[in-house]
């Protein structure tokens, strides 16, 4: 397997298939990347060479992915808890942050069901 950005990428699928293993990388920017290193999107991982494989890694290194990455969404979710901010108040409850309805729906981020005795309409 090769590895880009410290993740192990398929070897069987297209290579911009691939990138998008990496967190931090969608199908637009793993597009981005391919075209500024000269490699075509059609090409399995299993086929690159070695010299089209460090191209790709320059290129994956000037974009924030993984750890960096992951480091900077939660000291930006930190910040808006601590500075008691609805959206802060919303991640440290567990609801939905960006205004969905709670309601009906919501199941995601409040968990599953929990009965309630003797509720009534």
């Amino acid at each position: 397997m090769a590895r880009i950005s410290g993740v192990d990428i398929p070897r069987d699928k297209r290579i911009v298939i691939s990138l998008t293993y990496v967190y931090g990388i969608g199908n637009t920017i793993a597009e981005q990347i391919l075209e500024a290193a000269k490699v075509s999107p059609d090409t399995r991982v299993k086929d690159l060479t070695e010299e089209e494989l460090s191209r790709i890694r320059t290129q994956v290194d000037k974009v924030k992915t993984e750890g960096d990455l992951r480091r900077e969404v939660s000291l930006n979710i930190k910040r808006l808890q601590e500075i008691g901010s609805y959206r802060g108040m919303r991640h440290r409850r567990g609801l939905p942050v960006r205004g969905q309805n709670t309601r009906n729906n919501a199941r995601t981020r409040k968990g599953p069901k929990r009965t309630m005795a003797k509720k009534k309409k």
